[in-house]
């Protein structure tokens, strides 16, 4: 058995049971508008974590308190494949999936600059300013750095940007944002990492738009993809 879910593009995100991907007993994939936090922050925002649990308690009109896990985060300004747990037993085994790289996420990035290099790997140390909350970059293990790998291939130009596709090895403190800006690419829109110019939305472009695993409970292969807004049209 295989299972794969896919979405068309859809112009209108008010209506979050239009922007589940993928749910059965055990998960919940839900595609994150840019802006939308996935966990309570210090903003007070209520996150998207939140209003999914009380999407499910009025929808499936549960008395009591509705189980939701964060297996893991994207960014505010990122928008794409959010997926969570329904099931303390699916949260524990995906969490440890993430951790050890079981998962495979893949994101799709406009960036300011044509890579010099089609397809590459990337590897850094990254730091994190907590008072900055921004990652830096080094090319050799320091204090307190991580080791921070992805890869990229160059898809296509567009207007005055280009595509590319990227494989998430590790999952740093904004890893892909970070390493792109060190290797002359800034992603489209983020300023934070010396993008020339804000998107006039505030996101960034950049789209987690695949995420492909084991069930955790299942164990049967799961492929969910979203096409991102910003490219509308041209995938």
């Amino acid at each position: 058995m295989f299972i794969f879910a896919t979405m068309s593009y859809i112009p209108s995100f008010d209506d979050l049971q239009q922007r589940i991907l993928y749910e059965d007993n055990h998960l919940i994939a839900v595609n994150k508008r840019a802006g939308e936090i996935v966990q309570g922050d210090k903003t007070g925002d209520r996150p998207l974590s939140e209003t999914i649990k009380l999407y499910l308690k009025a929808r499936d009109n549960k008395p009591g308190n509705v189980f939701l896990g964060v297996t893991h985060r994207l960014d505010r300004p990122v928008s794409g494949i959010c997926l969570f747990a329904k099931t303390s037993k699916a949260l524990t085994r995906l969490n440890r999936m993430f951790s050890e790289g079981d998962i495979e996420k893949d994101y799709l990035a406009l960036v300011e600059t044509r890579p010099a290099i089609p397809s590459a790997e990337l590897v850094h140390y990254l730091t994190k300013n907590e008072k900055q909350n921004k990652s830096y970059a080094g090319t050799i293990p320091g204090k307190g750095a991580k080791k921070a790998v992805l890869h990229y291939t160059f898809i296509k130009d567009t207007d005055k940007y280009y595509l590319l596709e990227i494989k998430l090895i590790t999952g740093r403190h904004h890893q892909i944002r970070c390493q792109l800006a060190a290797s002359g690419m800034p992603v489209k829109g983020d300023l934070k990492y010396g993008a020339r110019r804000s998107n006039p939305d505030g996101s960034i472009s950049l789209h987690a738009h695949r995420l492909e695993f084991i069930h955790p409970i299942r164990n049967v292969p799961v492929v969910i993809e979203v096409p991102p807004v910003f490219f509308k049209g041209t995938l």
